[in-house]
């Protein structure tokens, strides 16, 4: 006998990681497509396409077709669906074998956006269809006890938003949703590059500078790099060397605003559940979460205990994936959304 796949889909601004019911991560890839122009044909999406940006003739387009932890491009992102479905389920499924799937999205999304993805996701191939939010998994990812009488706060900082949540009982007590995360800090170092030093860098150069000396807290030890990039003034290529401390400086604006909604959502959450915060801590989850010393800095900040969580990059997928594969009592706390 045959059985209906189950997928968990991370669809996030930066990364598509999806999780199959009994297999766990099968995909991790950019969130990126390569499509031909001229006919509007998809040449490559995820490492292929990440690899393209920039690098593209006249005809052709690297796209990221979302946009702040929503759909940008509906065309583009259907089709980058279609390619998930088929790598991960195989191809020309029949509709009774169609896969059931969980998408997660931003806390702050409309329902309009919400619709949006899910009838992306049936046009792909998939037969039921249903969304789940990001702060919520996240908290389950990170093993969180959401489902005890008591406060859990979860900072997941991804490539487009930086979701804020306080969970107990199963669900979300209050929770806000920022669109400043990773992308913002690639753009932050890019604007300051350019200023600074009259040199256009591109996104994924910028990535790699954060990767390298991005962070949030004075290290112990600073560390400097090579830069190369296009003289904004005489249009030729050029190589600067940069420092920690001027990217931690450039990473400020975006750190700060997150800093600042994370006590906004704090100054909300009721005062038995904010004590409860105060016990167990604050974790923060994401791609973002990794940023050196931003953990420190937070701290510093709410003068509460802050922790990454230890698979940080994985958590939404992963507890995307456990909330599947228990559908049944996910679905009863209402959490799920579903046309």
């Amino acid at each position: 006998m045959r059985f209906v796949p189950r997928i968990a889909i991370d669809l996030g601004t930066a990364n598509i990681l999806v999780y199959r019911s009994g297999k766990g991560i099968v995909l991790s890839e950019p969130t990126v497509v390569a499509v031909n122009t001229s006919t509007g044909k998809v040449l490559a999406v995820g490492n292929d396409a990440r690899e393209m940006i920039g690098r593209t003739p006249a005809n052709i387009t690297a796209i990221r077709p979302m946009k702040d932890g929503v759909i940008a491009d509906y065309t583009t992102t259907l089709k980058m669906m279609q390619y998930i479905i088929n790598k991960t389920c195989g191809s020309r499924l029949p509709f009774k074998f169609a896969p059931t799937t969980l998408i997660c999205v931003p806390a702050g999304v409309t329902n309009v956006e919400r619709r949006a993805v899910i009838k992306a996701a049936k046009e792909a191939g998939a037969g039921i269809a249903m969304t789940i939010e990001e702060p919520y998994v996240a908290a389950i990812g990170a093993g969180l006890p959401i489902e005890s009488a008591g406060g859990n706060m979860v900072v997941d900082i991804g490539g487009g938003t930086t979701d804020i949540a306080v969970l107990s009982l199963g669900g979300i007590v209050t929770s806000q949703s920022l669109r400043v995360a990773g992308n913002k800090m690639d753009e932050a170092i890019q604007k300051h590059i350019r200023n600074a030093y009259n040199l256009m860098i591109g996104e994924m150069t910028a990535e790699e500078i954060k990767i390298a000396l991005g962070s949030a807290y004075p290290a112990t030890q600073e560390a400097k790099m090579e830069v190369r990039g296009r003289d904004m003034i005489h249009g030729l290529p050029k190589t600067i060397e940069i420092s920690s401390i001027e990217i931690r400086e450039a990473l400020n604006e975006p750190v700060r605003q997150i800093a600042e909604k994370l006590c906004h959502v704090l100054e909300e959450t009721p005062p038995e559940l904010a004590s409860d915060v105060i016990e167990r801590g604050i974790t923060l989850t994401g791609g973002g979460a990794l940023l050196r010393g931003l953990d420190r800095y937070l701290q510093d900040v709410t003068q509460i205990n802050v922790r990454v969580a230890d698979n940080a990059l994985t958590c939404v997928a992963q507890g995307t994936g456990q909330a599947i594969e228990q559908i049944s009592k996910i679905k009863s706390s209402g959490a799920l959304t579903e046309l």
